[in-house]
């Protein structure tokens, strides 16, 4: 799969088509506009693979769970994005001739993602099995302007004959989820309208009762001129369409506009939807397909100018961390504190579209320097108003006394993971919530989120952190037995070194900000206090007691944090001892086998000491990589963004920039040969933070930016975009110097190589190295 897409800084191109790889493409050419998003499936049918994807944010089915042994505690449904109405279809028919790739010789085939002005676009040449030739030509765009609209332009071009060509452009809603659990169709529909030049379906969610109307309007040119035509309605179950005839000419184009709305119960009454829906294709169909397209651009390139990274002589790494860049904005906005980042975005089902603490840990560090403040607040908020759920949860695994476990996976508050090892075990999730609390003040400055909403929340979870934990006679410490941590090739294990340092650290950072919210407010803390029973002479001395003697495991003789007990009782065989054949194990081995093998599937120990680095001298941290990153097989997409950011940090630049390709060209290049099941949203933020954390050498410390940067051998320059505290800086990056360049209107202090520079509002400090 290596090198199937070409090398652009702005786009991905692929030149040709190859249907072993389409469902790749479907994922690596996916939109999205925060509210509403697609993969790159084909207008036209087609019979080969694909992986059919539109999908409405917040929108989601309860799939009931399905186990082949019942454990307490387990959720009752795997809560799942679905599959919504597909609006993009124009059914092509030459004659009685169905258009269909897969069944066409092809004679020429491009396929084009525009990251720069965003939107998709294809061109390519058929032959039929009746030896008519024609061009197809489309491009089409999820608005970020009017984010419940979308608008695609289809063009079809004759060129060996003279004959009717019918257009049947359509929206089906008797669609399903590759994903279902019981083969189940999740949608009913609710109503349908169809005539003249546009209709729509309105479909409710089962047992969710969402519901969403999706509506649709047409124009056609032909030989470049508006005509009207006639359309023939279509109506069937959970579908509707409009059945164009054209007699067309050789050489001479038709182009339909297709306009359509996505239109969710979650933001307008039910009885409204369709309404509402035909109103808005109406309203941007007036507008135009290139009023929309110029439009779209206009709000891409305001995009840009906050967040590109520019990378100087190296296209590859260039387009990777555009490609993710894009992505990420394409998924999230943060307009709505209802929604959340799922694990695959718009591009695909996989892990059901839900949050997980990769939010948390990976994404919130990119929204806080490339986004207003309120983006990254809303992610905050999306937990806090989960704690009742969180609360719920905890309670049924047999927790007391309002301790909170966040779900492993979740679309409103309830845990919906149904493997025990995961669901029981991956504990470490609270922690993830509260260090992005912490982060969020550290870098906005914002201590107030910590007295509204952000103690409460601290106290939950450092209350689930004491019950969690147990006393041992034997060590005559406090162990924490039977957890999974960032490393799932590891189950049930005792005492993760990991686990253990993230719930010490919030038990330590939930007293300081105690002290720091009664200091700012006693009223509002004793009200809080009061609210939730907390007895804080009794609680805060359990949290110091365990603070105190937490046991960590540690050897002497490596001088390294044990990943867990037992650890070093594996065969100690590294990664490039490895047969590529055997990979990736997930694929290859048996899970009897990857439990018992020494093999790391992501950073775990590493993670501790990415986010606790300022704990850890140099050498304790250059020690605990040099023996972990050889074990680590990176067969989690989460993986290579933080050991490229700590290889950044020991000098080791080589390593970095691997590991750095490796994240940002993950999808692009399909690494770890998942990427037809989805794009690793996600992750795509920890490519960010290979950059600007990594190669930036970007920190938050005291309320003050410092920059210790790092440039690749292969690029002559690199340079990012920084908010923060109301300031805009651009960093660039070259061989001789680092020039900071303050584009707003208040200045600023900063570190650079340890040296402090104040820099004045519109203004640029060139730093000679």
């Amino acid at each position: 799969m290596k090198n199937y897409f070409k090398v652009d800084e702005w786009k991905i191109i692929e030149e040709g088509f190859d249907p072993e790889y389409n469902k790749v493409a479907e994922s690596v050419f996916s939109l999205g506009n925060g509210r509403m998003g697609q993969r790159a499936n084909f207008e036209e049918a087609y019979s080969g693979e694909t992986l059919q994807g539109n999908y409405v944010a917040g929108v989601y089915y309860p799939d009931k769970t399905r186990v082949g042994w019942w454990k307490n505690g387990y959720p009752e449904y795997f809560a799942k994005v679905l599959n919504a109405a597909n609006w993009i279809a124009i059914d092509v028919k030459i004659g009685d001739e169905q258009l269909d790739l897969a069944k066409c010789e092809i004679i020429d085939f491009r396929r084009e993602l525009n990251m720069k002005e965003g939107y998709l676009s294809r061109n390519m040449a058929v032959r039929t099995a009746s030896g008519k030739e024609l061009r197809v030509e489309s491009t089409r765009f999820c608005s970020i302007v009017d984010d419940e609209a979308g608008a695609i332009a289809y063009t079809v071009t004759a060129f060996n004959f003279d004959g009717v060509i019918t257009l049947t452009t359509f929206i089906d809603g008797d669609i399903a989820n590759a994903d279902a659990n019981y083969d189940e169709k999740f949608w009913d529909e609710v109503s349908k309208q169809v005539n003249g030049d546009s209709g729509v379906l309105q479909l409710r969610t089962k047992k969710t009762g969402f519901e969403v109307a999706t509506a649709m309007k047409v124009s056609v040119l032909q030989g470049g001129y508006p005509i009207n035509f006639s359309a023939n309605p279509v109506r069937k179950e959970k579908y509707i369409g409009l059945e164009i005839k054209i007699n067309a000419t050789r050489n001479q184009p038709v182009t339909l506009f297709k306009y359509a709305a996505n239109l969710s119960s979650q933001n307008y009454e039910k009885q409204e939807l369709s309404a509402k829906a035909l109103d808005t294709v109406e309203r941007v169909s007036e507008k135009g397909f290139a009023i929309m397209l110029k439009e779209q651009a206009e709000a891409w390139a305001e995009k840009w100018k906050h967040n590109d990274i520019l990378i100087e002589g190296d296209a590859a790494a260039q387009q990777g961390i555009r490609f993710n860049i894009f992505q990420l904005n394409q998924t999230y906005t943060g307009e709505d504190d209802r929604l959340n980042i799922g694990p695959k975005g718009f591009t695909g089902e996989k892990y059901g579209g839900s949050t997980y603490w990769d939010t948390e840990a990976y994404c919130v560090p990119f929204y806080l320097a490339t986004a207003e403040q309120k983006v990254s607040r809303n992610l905050l908020l999306y937990r806090y108003k989960q704690l009742g759920k969180a609360i719920e949860n905890a309670q049924l695994l047999g927790f007391k006394n309002g301790a909170a476990l966040y779900p492993m996976v979740t679309m409103d508050g309830i845990e919906c993971h149904n493997e025990w090892e995961i669901t029981f075990e991956e504990i470490h999730r609270n922690g993830a919530i509260a260090y992005a609390m912490f982060n969020y003040v550290r870098y906005t400055g914002d201590e107030q989120y910590l007295t509204d909403y952000g103690l409460e929340v601290l106290i939950a979870i450092s209350r689930f952190w004491a019950q969690r934990v147990n006393w041992s006679a034997q060590k005559e410490l406090y162990v924490m037995l039977g957890v999974t941590g960032p490393n799932e090739y590891e189950n049930n294990v005792n005492n993760n070194w990991y686990t253990s340092t993230i719930a010490v650290w919030c038990l330590k950072y939930t007293l300081d900000v105690i002290e720091k919210v009664k200091a700012k407010d006693a009223s509002k803390y004793a009200e809080l206090a009061a609210r939730i029973n907390f007895d804080e002479q009794a609680e805060t001395d359990k949290f110091k007691d365990i603070i105190a003697k937490m046991y960590l495991p540690y050897d002497d003789e490596l001088q390294i944090f044990l990943q867990q007990d037992g650890f070093l009782d594996k065969e100690q065989t590294l990664v490039k001892d490895l047969p590529e054949s055997e990979r990736p194990l997930v694929k290859k081995w048996s899970w009897d086998r990857i439990l018992r093998s020494p093999f790391i599937k992501q950073a775990d120990v590493l993670q501790g000491l990415y986010f606790f680095e300022d704990d850890y001298d140099l050498e304790t941290i250059r020690r605990n990589y040099d023996y972990y990153e050889p074990r680590t097989v990176h067969e989690s997409s989460l993986s290579p963004c933080v050991h490229s950011i700590l290889a950044a940090k020991l000098g080791d630049v080589d390593r970095a920039y691997e590991f750095y390709l490796r994240t940002s060209r993950l999808d692009i290049d399909d690494y770890n040969d998942d990427t037809e099941d989805g794009c690793h949203i996600t992750s795509m933020a920890g490519t960010w933070m290979s950059v600007v954390q990594g190669f930036g050498g970007m920190r938050v410390k005291n309320g003050q930016l410092l920059f210790n940067p790092l440039l690749p051998p292969k690029w002559n320059a690199f340079s990012f975009h920084i908010g923060f505290r109301g300031v805009l800086l651009n960093i660039k990056v070259s061989k001789e110097a680092v020039a900071i360049t303050n584009t707003s209107d208040r200045d600023i202090e900063v570190s650079v190589y340890d040296g402090r520079y104040f820099i004045k509002a519109n203004s640029e400090e060139v730093i000679k190295k």
